[in-house]
């Protein structure tokens, strides 16, 4: 979507105070002794880029000799998380009564053009100042294991999000909605899942308009694209399946373009699934519909296979991915512990960041190394990773070896190419290793068998576990929720363990990460018994 990026920028709310897993990120490094993290962008997409920066600047945000520091970050975190409503744009649109109650068998009474029935006693709705707290443990210390500080004390500071739900009072009329689907990016176990529940809960507020766009972005300007008729008869099953039924591309048209098709279209709820970049697109489209003053709300559901989206405990389809990673380690393990001086090399999804290595090794226990993009390794030398490899062919007569796509590229030479949605496209890692390791031990004269495993589109493909399936549920219901309540410019997540609403820029700065000072790859390494590779 490179013809996006020009009109996409970081929001000016970032030079205020960092975000807030990122300035954790940035003590937990510093107290740990670990090197910084290397700048980087938002996935590599639509030109949107923001350095992580580093622990000598991650307190020059905030004054700590104030003593009303404390109030002062709280204030300006209200304001940072304060979702963008329609109000902003049309502080005279009238609240309506919600249309979505369960007690009810209609949404809209049928027999009363424009007259809504209400059921004040139903205790079903989200107040709009129900909070959900970012984050729940008191570290008494930096130096705790993956520690999450906002200052050099480790002071205990509420972090306060808006809780997603279905309102009492909404914006929209049903029968004047036209809702939009469209799916960027690449493919992600449970698309259709999200597809259907949006579709599903827009029937149950009274909207009977709905289409996709097929193709991601590219369809809003394809005139060989037409849209997509979506009724709760159409995908009824289409969960049950993976892929998505409107098919995805990256890259797009120019927002303007897009905007003004929505125009043409007469669309005023847009739902896009898609990633950081896809995100970002979303973000750029919200502005431009502010811009024009149209009456559009832009809801974002985050996809990203990778879980590498700031803020939120987990993206759908990551659940899956783990567990289909499992059926390939398996294959490795037993090819590996089948032949003589056997080593099974898995290479699994994760450009910047190694969450389903780390989870898929940790969950298998059959993995002895695990390679992540977060942290840096050395392939030879006597701290090397097939220094170690020779050890447990010694030792265990076996051996697997885990690695997330972005992990070692520094091994690699750089081609400088990029893809459609402007990510640079990474060496293979994974045949690398498989190459070196055929070499390194034929030149000690030491017998290894290597099988090599790359199950990165079987496991994009299938349809989501149970797990995701109820994410996915839920994430399409509350996108409609936070449409329907005037929201625009936002995405929905899970954060501890309930359903909230965030202003997009606060989740696209950067990819989420691996904390290699956190308990959970702390974990993983007691489960492989791997040493420090450098």
């Amino acid at each position: 979507m490179g013809s996006i990026s020009h009109v996409i920028t970081t929001n000016p709310t970032f030079l205020h105070l960092p975000s807030t897993r990122s300035t954790a990120l940035r003590f937990s490094r510093f107290n740990s002794g670990l090197p910084p993290l290397p700048p980087t962008r938002v996935a590599g997409k639509v030109g949107v880029f923001a350095e992580v920066s580093s622990p000598s600047s991650s307190t020059s945000a905030v004054d700590f000799s104030d003593p009303d520091w404390k109030t002062k970050f709280q204030q300006d975190w209200e304001a940072r998380f304060r979702l963008p409503h329609l109000t902003d744009v049309f502080p005279d649109a009238p609240p309506i009564p919600s249309t979505f109650c369960l007690k009810m068998r209609t949404s809209i009474d049928r027999d009363f053009n424009g007259h809504y029935s209400s059921d004040e006693d139903w205790h079903g709705y989200i107040n709009n100042n129900d909070r959900v707290l970012l984050k729940t443990i008191y570290y008494s210390s930096p130096t705790s294991a993956g520690a999450e500080c906002i200052d050099p004390d480790c002071t205990w500071v509420e972090q306060w999000v808006h809780r997603a739900g279905p309102r009492e009072k909404i914006y929209y009329k049903p029968e004047e909605v036209k809702a939009a689907i469209v799916t960027c990016g690449g493919l992600c176990p449970g698309l259709n899942d999200v597809i259907r529940q949006i579709v599903i809960t827009l029937e149950i507020y009274g909207v009977t308009n709905i289409v996709g766009i097929p193709f991601g972005y590219r369809g809003f300007s394809d005139k060989e694209l037409t849209e997509v008729p979506l009724s709760r008869k159409v995908v009824q099953n289409i969960h049950l399946s993976g892929g998505s039924l409107l098919g995805v591309s990256r890259g797009g048209p120019a927002v303007s373009d897009i905007v003004d098709s929505l125009e043409e279209r007469g669309i005023n709820m847009l739902f896009v699934l898609g990633g950081n970049g896809t995100h970002a697109g979303a973000n750029a489209i919200h502005h431009e519909c502010c811009k024009r003053q149209l009456k559009v709300s832009v809801i974002g559901v985050p996809k990203t296979i990778d879980n590498d989206i700031l803020l939120m405990d987990k993206t759908f389809g990551f659940d899956t991915a783990v567990e289909e990673a499992q059926r390939a380690i398996n294959s490795a393990y037993i090819e590996a512990h089948s032949a003589y001086h056997g080593i099974g090399v898995v290479k699994l999804m994760g450009r910047s960041s190694g969450f389903i290595a780390m989870q898929a090794s940790l969950s298998s226990g059959q993995v002895d190394i695990c390679l992540i993009p977060e942290v840096p390794f050395n392939l030879h030398g006597p701290c090397g990773v097939l220094d170690h490899l020779k050890l447990l062919l010694e030792t265990k007569g076996s051996a697997v070896v885990c690695v997330a796509e972005g992990a070692g590229q520094n091994l690699l030479q750089k081609t400088h190419a990029t893809d459609a949605s402007g990510n640079v496209v990474f060496g293979d890692i994974g045949v690398y290793i498989q190459q070196q390791t055929k070499k390194y031990f034929k030149e000690i004269g030491v017998h290894a068998d290597v099988k090599y495993i790359d199950p990165t589109y079987m496991i994009r493909a299938i349809r989501a576990n149970a797990s995701d399936g109820i994410l996915c549920t839920v994430l399409g219901q509350n996108a409609v929720h936070g449409a329907f309540a005037g929201y625009s410019g936002i995405t929905v997540g899970l954060c501890n363990t309930h359903y909230v609403y965030f202003p997009i820029p606060e989740v696209i700065s950067h990819p989420r990460l691996v904390d290699p000072n956190s308990r959970m790859w702390h974990r993983c390494l007691t489960s492989t018994g791997q040493p420090d590779f450098i």
